[in-house]
Order: structure tokens, then C-alpha cells, then sequence
């Protein structure tokens, strides 16, 4: 030791005799006091940390408690300041940076602003000279993004003072004059004190809003409409603290005029009847989306913690069968959770971390989007892996003293997510990833579901949620036991036989349906999905014209129900009503411009109706063009319309190519599409015979 010191010694005398002024010393070698830093004042230092990274929420009307924007206020909360952001609590960020990441917009403080901030306190919080106070941001007032293209807001509803938490699902209208592409929404709760989460998804049918409007009161509670779905594979959704930057090029998606947007909301009672109206903003860009991603959604449904449990672990796994590129993640959870881990095991054994939170917190929760997304082979392993602490000891346990708890969508039970967004390198890819996991999830949400229901078995929410989760699975059976206990305790509620019906529909037990929407109508005339679905189920039976006086009876009540103006449209041609077969088809389309089955059958009317003033060999081929561009060109059925389209067009070279193509794929009535063949080989259209359309 004494070698060192005398080393550093005589290194710093051989400095000295070289002319280099050691710190602390004159060349003559006199001590000197060093050189006093600088005051740090919030006027030059301190203004601007807090205007680039606390004042979007800490200023006059943003989500903060109070504003940082003056000197005034900012000094008041200096040594609060100080302490909230050299413990990570501010700015509320969970993610830890030095595991996973970089994520983008990541409000971060930097090593240097935290000493600054603490050092700033500890000085007295002078403000130094206010002239040289920058002038702050100008934020849009209450809106994040900026000022939205659209906003939309929820009907007002009063959340009554006290029972269970209410889960309340609002369906709007989003108005739009044309095809919008989406770069992102931004939900703004309105009432924080009992707006616990939000669900947001989209739905282009009436299913939703017939809902909405069958409950006299704001909204509706119950069953999530089945043609409301996320856009796309993107995340649509709020959870406090959560702002969704916007999507990058090439990611939007695309919102069609006559869309509903449907906001599920967990509404929590204060103690006092509140009143609640959320909005949405939505941000529109200009360039269409390229690309569509997946959502992948790891979790354990059958959450079971012991009372006094301070380190349950949850986990699960899902194996890559394709190769996918990671855009982003969100994780979710209630109260309890502690430590959150989402990792990428690779096939060569490699491990990378997806999001590492060592300390979660319910009340600030994002969408963590990379800078850089990254490439995952397929057979890679995605695991997620939470702690939960539900001790006394956890002081954000919303249960004191600790009970057991169950998976559930309250805030007191628990919940344990991790979200991925991906996108795989082709479509077909896509199609395989989103059927596999699906059917993965929703096996696993009815776990959840059925098991929630062992506590609350008269609730009819529930009966109604897992009910249509069986139908997404394909097990209708299961789904109709569900809503039969609901039609036993609502036997006045027409959307309860409604739903009991389809199930059967779906079930093949076609009489029974039949009951079932009769009942619904009895009890509701004006009930459009009603007709719509009872008219299917005789047009299917052969009973064409009662089926088709359902359709103009939903039509009526309904002119936007595309699924009714196709089968209106189906049954006018089975009837031999082409031109009014043509009006029907061309209204579904003009709500829904790609449902495929009215592209279809509008094509194969223009192309071989007997009747020549609904032929249109152009339009025709328009039709079965676009309906073969959604099947991506492996669709038998489509094929043959589209060979059809082309003779009556005149293409007959491309209608004997498109004819092989479709017999290439091995359909079903191989020999009408070869007659049909024949005649195109031979220079000749195909028109459908006198006895009806032969397909």
C-alpha cells in the first residue's frame, strides 16, 4: 500500500516539475480554495427539466394534482420534487430501461437533471434571475396527442354510491364521411375518481348498438356484441396513466364510415353517486396501413392466491409457429402485482428480454412501443412470469387483512396480462398465428370465466360473457346452457332469447332457434337482428318468401344491417327479383364495402342473371375482382364467379383461366364449373336457367 501512495505521489511531483498545474494549486504551488459552482436556479436549469418532462401533466388543467409550470408553484414542491424523482416514482415510468427497451417516448430523467433537481432543493430552491425563464410549452388543452381529427363522447351515466363495481358498456357512432386511417386514439376518462379501465373496440355491424339501445337507461350491461372486435391487432384500450403514442407509417388502421365505437368501462363507486362521461379522440393520417399485426396475449385465467401470500408466482407460455417481429407490449395487472417479467426464449437458447417491472403500480400503466422492433424465429418461446404480494405488508392491497383471491375483472380480484404486438412476414402467416392463439386465449378466458361464476352464479353479465366466448370456440352447446339461465331469470328480456337463439343456430337445433327468435319478436317487434336471424334460418329451409319479409322488416328498422340487404338480396334472386337482388346487394356494400359474400353474389347476378337488365359484365367483374383480392386468389367459389364475370364481360381467354383455377383447388360441384368451362372455351356466357342458379 505504501508503494501505491508513494507512486501516486511521485507522479503528481513529476507532473508538477513538468509545468502542469495540479488542481488546487499555483505554479508556485500555493493552495488555493476551488472554484465555487455556480447557483443552480430554476429560471436557467430547472424550468427547463420540468416544461420537457413534467408539464404535460403537471400544468393548469392536466391530470397532475397540481402545476410545476411558475416558479411559484414549482417551489412550493421542491423537496417534494426532489425525493418523488430520486426514488423512480416520477416521472411515472415502470419500465426498467437497463433490461429491456428502448422504448419510445420514454419520459426519463437523465442522471445529470436528477442531481440537478435534488442539488436545486437542497440550495434553497433559488429561482435566479426570472427574466431568463423560458416561456412554457403550449399544450392542446386536455389532449396528449394534440388536437384530435374526430372526438366522440360516451352518453352521461351516473355510477350509484355504493354495490359492487358496474361494468358498462357505451356504443357511439364515429362520424366519418369516408374510409379514415387511424394512427391512434387518445380516451379521456372524465370522472378519475370511479373510472377504473376501458375496453375499446369497433364494430361495423348493428349487433352493438341494438344492445345499447334495447336498455333504457345510458348504455347497456351484459353481453359484448360479437361483431365488436379490436381494429386489426391493435391495442385499443386505457388503463390509468396510459397514452398510446401514435402508430409509425404504415400501421394504421382503417375505420369505415357507419362504424361504432363500443367502450366497456370498469366503473368502481366512490361512496357518493358520480357522473361519468368518457371521450375519445381519434388521429387520423394519410397513408394506408401496409401492414397488419397480431395481438398475443399471455396470461393464466385461473389466478388463485392464498391469503398472506407475499411471492405468488404466475406464468405461461406461448410458442412461436412462425416467424414474427416485435412491435410492442403492455402488461396488466391489479393491485397485488408486484414484479413482472416477459422474456423471448429463442430456439438456440438464447433468452431476450421483452419488459422487465420491478415495482408495478396499477395507477400508471402504457403501451411500451420499441424504437426498434426486432425480429423472433419461429419456435421461439414467449413466457411471461408475475409476482404478486398479497400480504398485509403490500400497502396498495385493497383487502386488509388479506383474503384469497381469484382471477376476476373487479378491482379487488386480480388479473395478470402481458400483450404482445407482432408482425409476421405474410398473410398466410398472420391467418395461422391468429387462429392458433385465439382458440388459446379463449379457452383459457372461459377458465377464468366459469370459475368466477362459482362465486357469482346469478350474475347474468357473466352467464352472457362466457356464453359468447363458447360461441368463439365453437362450442354452442356450452354457450347455449349459459344463455338459458339467463331467458330462465329474464323471460320478458328479448336480447336474452336472442341470444339463446343464436346459440341454438349455431348449435344446428334450428327448431328450437326458431322459438327462440319468435319469442324475441313477440316481445319486441322492432327488433331487426331478430328478423335478420330468423329470416336466414327459413331462407335456409327453403321457405324464401316469409324470409324475405323479415329482411325488409329489418331493413326497415334498420337500413344500415348489412347482413339483412345481403340475404334480402339472396332470397330476391331466389325468387327470380334480379334487378331488386341487385339494390339489396349494392346497399350491403355500400355499408360494409368488403364483405365478401355480397361481392360474390352482386357479381354473380351482374354476370348470369336471365333477367338482362340486371346483367353487367363490367360490374361483375369489378365485384369478383375485389371479392377474390380478400380471399387472396384461393377461393374456388370465387374463382367460378369470377370465370362467370369474365365470359359475360367478354374475357372468355381469362374466364377458361380463372374456371382451372378454381378446379385446380378441388371444389365441391367440379362439374358445373367444367360445363360452365365448356362454355366459355367455346366463346359463350353462362346465364342461369329458368329452374334457378346453379352453383
Amino acid at each position: 500500500m505504501r508503494w501505491r501512495w508513494a507512486r501516486v505521489i511521485g507522479l503528481a511531483a513529476a507532473l508538477s516539475v513538468a509545468g502542469v498545474v495540479l488542481l488546487g494549486a499555483t505554479a508556485a504551488g500555493h493552495a488555493q480554495p476551488p472554484t465555487a459552482r455556480p447557483d443552480v436556479t430554476f429560471a436557467r436549469d430547472v424550468a427547463p427539466v420540468i416544461y420537457a418532462k413534467c408539464g404535460v401533466c403537471h400544468r393548469p388543467g392536466g391530470s397532475g394534482p397540481f402545476s410545476l409550470l411558475t416558479y411559484a408553484d414549482a417551489r412550493q414542491h421542491a423537496r417534494q420534487i426532489a425525493t418523488v424523482t430520486q426514488r423512480g416514482y416520477m416521472p411515472p415510468y415502470l419500465a426498467d430501461a437497463h433490461v429491456s427497451g428502448p422504448f419510445m417516448n420514454q419520459p426519463r430523467l437523465t442522471d445529470a437533471e436528477l442531481a440537478l433537481l435534488a442539488r436545486w432543493a437542497e440550495e434553497g430552491a433559488p429561482e435566479g434571475d426570472a427574466r431568463a425563464t423560458p416561456a412554457p410549452p403550449h399544450w392542446t388543452e386536455g389532449w396528449q396527442l394534440g388536437t384530435p381529427d374526430v372526438v366522440v363522447s360516451t352518453a352521461r351515466y351516473t355510477v350509484p354510491a355504493g354495490g359492487t363495481d358496474v361494468f358498462r358498456i357505451f356504443v357511439v357512432r364515429v362520424p366519418v364521411d369516408g374510409p379514415k386511417f387511424v394512427r391512434g386514439i387518445e380516451f379521456r376518462p372524465g370522472n378519475l375518481r370511479v373510472v377504473h379501465h376501458a375496453n375499446i373496440r369497433i364494430d361495423r355491424t348493428p349487433g352493438s348498438r341494438q344492445f345499447d339501445d334495447d336498455d333504457p337507461a345510458p348504455g347497456y350491461s351484459g353481453l359484448i356484441a360479437p361483431g365488436a372486435t379490436y381494429p386489426d391487432g391493435h391495442f385499443l384500450g386505457w388503463t390509468p396513466g396510459q397514452v398510446p403514442p401514435l402508430l409509425p407509417k404504415g400501421m394504421a388502421w382503417r375505420l369505415e364510415p357507419g362504424t361504432d365505437l363500443v367502450v366497456e368501462l370498469h366503473l368502481q363507486p366512490s361512496g357518493r353517486a358520480e357522473e361519468v362521461e368518457t371521450s375519445v379522440g381519434f388521429y387520423f393520417g394519410s397513408d394506408p396501413p401496409e401492414r397488419t399485426p397480431a395481438m398475443l396475449r399471455l396470461g393464466q385465467q385461473g389466478i388463485d392466491i392464498p391469503a398472506g401470500a407475499a411471492g405468488h408466482v404466475i406464468t405461461d407460455r406461448y410458442t412461436l409457429p412462425v416467424d414474427v417481429e416485435v412491435q410492442a407490449v403492455q402488461p396488466h395487472a391489479h393491485y397485488r402485482a408486484k414484479e413482472m417479467w416477459g422474456t423471448a426464449e429463442l430456439p438456440d437458447g438464447t433468452v431476450r428480454p421483452l419488459i422487465h417491472i420491478a415495482d408495478w403500480d396499477f395507477r400508471w400503466q402504457h403501451v411500451y412501443r420499441y424504437e426498434q422492433p426486432f425480429a423472433l424465429p419461429k419456435g421461439t418461446t414467449l413466457v411471461m412470469r408475475y409476482t404478486y404480494d398479497n400480504s398485509a405488508e403490500n400497502p396498495r392491497n385493497p383487502i386488509v387483512p388479506p383474503t384469497r383471491v381469484f382471477w376476476g375483472q373487479r378491482s379487488v380480484d386480480e388479473m395478470g396480462d402481458l400483450w404482445v404486438q407482432v408482425l409476421t412476414k405474410t398473410p398466410d402467416d398472420l391467418d395461422r398465428l391468429t387462429s392458433e392463439f385465439g382458440r388459446k386465449v379463449m379457452t383459457e378466458d372461459t377458465i377464468g370465466y366459469e370459475r368466477w361464476l362459482q362465486s357469482e352464479p346469478e350474475s347474468l353479465a357473466l352467464h352472457n360473457d362466457v356464453a359468447s366466448l363458447y360461441l368463439k370456440l365453437n362450442r354452442p352447446a356450452d354457450a347455449a346452457r349459459h344463455f338459458a339461465s339467463v331467458v330462465a331469470r329474464t323471460p320478458d328480456d328479448a336480447a336474452a332469447h336472442f341470444n339463446l337463439g343464436t346459440a341454438l343456430t349455431v348449435a344446428g337445433d334450428y327448431d328450437r332457434a326458431v322459438q327462440e327468435y319468435g319469442r324475441a319478436l313477440t316481445l319486441r317487434p322492432a327488433y331487426p337482428q331478430a328478423h335478420t336471424n330468423l329470416g336466414s334460418i327459413l331462407l335456409a329451409r327453403g321457405d324464401t318468401a316469409t324470409a324475405a319479409a323479415h329482411f325488409a322488416a329489418a331493413i326497415q328498422l334498420d337500413p344500415t344491417n348489412a347482413q339483412a340487404s345481403y340475404n334480402a338480396g339472396v332470397a330476391a334472386g331466389r325468387l327470380g327479383r334480379y334487378t331488386e337482388a341487385v339494390t339489396h346487394l349494392q346497399r350491403a356494400l355500400s355499408v360494409e364495402a368488403d364483405y365478401t359474400v355480397a361481392l360474390v353474389e352482386l357479381a354473380w347476378v351482374r354476370a348470369a342473371a336471365p333477367d338482362p337488365r340486371a346483367r353487367d359484365g363490367a360490374a361483375a367483374v369489378a365485384a369478383a375482382t375485389h371479392a377474390d383480392a380478400l380471399t387472396r386468389h384461393r377461393d374456388a367459389a370465387v374463382l367460378d364467379v369470377l370465370a362467370a364475370a369474365q365470359a359475360a364481360h367478354g374475357q372468355f381467354a381469362a374466364a377458361v383461366a380463372s374456371a382451372d383455377e378454381a378446379l385446380a383447388l378441388g371444389p365441391a360441384n367440379v362439374a358445373a364449373i367444367r360445363l360452365r368451362r365448356s362454355l366459355y372455351a367455346s366463346g359463350r356466357p353462362f346465364v342461369i336457367p329458368d329452374s334457378g342458379p346453379v352453383r
